[in-house]
């Protein structure tokens, strides 16, 4: 029997709410494994009609952003019900599609992070929304969310339409194996996903990878920039080779697994969301931080940089 996935799907009552439906459908495998909650902390007139409503004068006010409050209620109510309906006509069961509205209580973000503790296994929204600003690329809350949900994937969905190919960016660290291993689990069981595993190197522009196998050479008296670089060679393919072989263990076709690297990137970030648009990859994987780990940042240089620079992308953040 496949181990349950449980889905924590934000639902912000605007179109792009039912855009993230789509994705789901359109993307992600539809079984009876996977349950799927959409989630909504509404947040309502209460903080506005707090102080109009202490006074007399202001009760025509208050009880104008009472009906508002109710409408907006019951437009994220409908917009939760058609969610929902995009999931059951897309394929999945009725029955492993929850509607989760509730009042806020500590704040939107707080919220979400509460409920987030409940079993899930990864947590879905869309790039804006969420009481997103316009002139940034990702709102307030989901900002709050990428720095806070350290212990869960996040699933940030973009514009691309949902092809069945994604990018895995692949280092040595553990972040990295995880997040390969999340993939193979919610993907390997389902057919029809291609994978294309890489690993961006910053320098290097000259040197050509065959990503030929083969074990790492004994170290040598004579540390030559050769034998240097014929170990490091060796490390990458690797590197490649452990990737692939954690995506076959899930289940992924071996023929639809293929495996690049690129040399003499200025900006790993860059040269990662450009093999994404040349191969055709609408959904990037990255570990929520590689190897070089800044304690200033909430995410690895890398995955944070990915997150923005392919917006047009779905990214998961592992």
């Amino acid at each position: 029997m496949a181990e349950q996935t449980r889905l924590l799907v934000l639902v912000d009552g605007s179109e792009r709410a039912i855009q993230t439906a789509r994705y789901l459908t359109g993307f992600m495998p539809v079984g009876g494994h996977v349950q799927i909650v959409l989630f909504h902390v509404f947040n309502g007139t209460q903080e506005q009609r707090r102080e109009l409503e202490e006074h007399q004068a202001c009760e025509g006010i208050a009880e104008q952003l009472r009906t508002q409050e109710q409408e907006e209620k019951q437009g994220v109510l409908a917009c939760l019900q058609q969610a929902k309906r995009i999931l059951v006509d897309g394929g999945y069961r009725a029955e492993h599609v929850e509607i989760k509205f509730q009042c806020m209580v500590q704040g939107v973000a707080r919220d979400i992070i509460e409920e987030a503790k409940n079993g899930y296994s990864a947590v879905v929204l869309r790039r804006r929304g969420l009481g997103a600003i316009q002139n940034i690329i990702l709102g307030s809350v989901a900002v709050k969310l990428l720095q806070a949900l350290t212990f869960l994937p996040i699933i940030l969905v973009g514009q691309e339409p949902p092809a069945k190919k994604l990018l895995l960016a692949v280092d040595a660290s553990p972040h990295s194996k995880k997040a390969v291993e999340f993939a193979a689990h919610l993907l390997g069981k389902s057919k029809g996903y291609e994978a294309r595993v890489l690993h961006v190197v910053q320098g290097l522009g000259a040197v050509r990878f065959e990503l030929a196998e083969g074990a790492c050479p004994e170290q040598a008296e004579d540390a030559s920039a050769e034998v240097c670089l014929k170990a490091f060679k060796a490390q990458v393919a690797r590197l490649l080779h452990t990737a692939a072989t954690l995506l076959t263990e899930g289940g992924f076709d071996p023929g639809r697994i293929s495996k690049a690297v690129v040399t003499g990137a200025r900006n790993r970030a860059e040269a990662i969301v450009t093999e994404a648009e040349r191969n055709g990859c609408s959904t990037i994987v990255v570990g929520r931080r590689g190897l070089s780990r800044v304690d200033a940042f909430f995410m690895g240089r890398v995955s944070h940089a990915v997150v923005y620079a392919g917006k047009q992308f779905s990214v998961w953040v592992v």
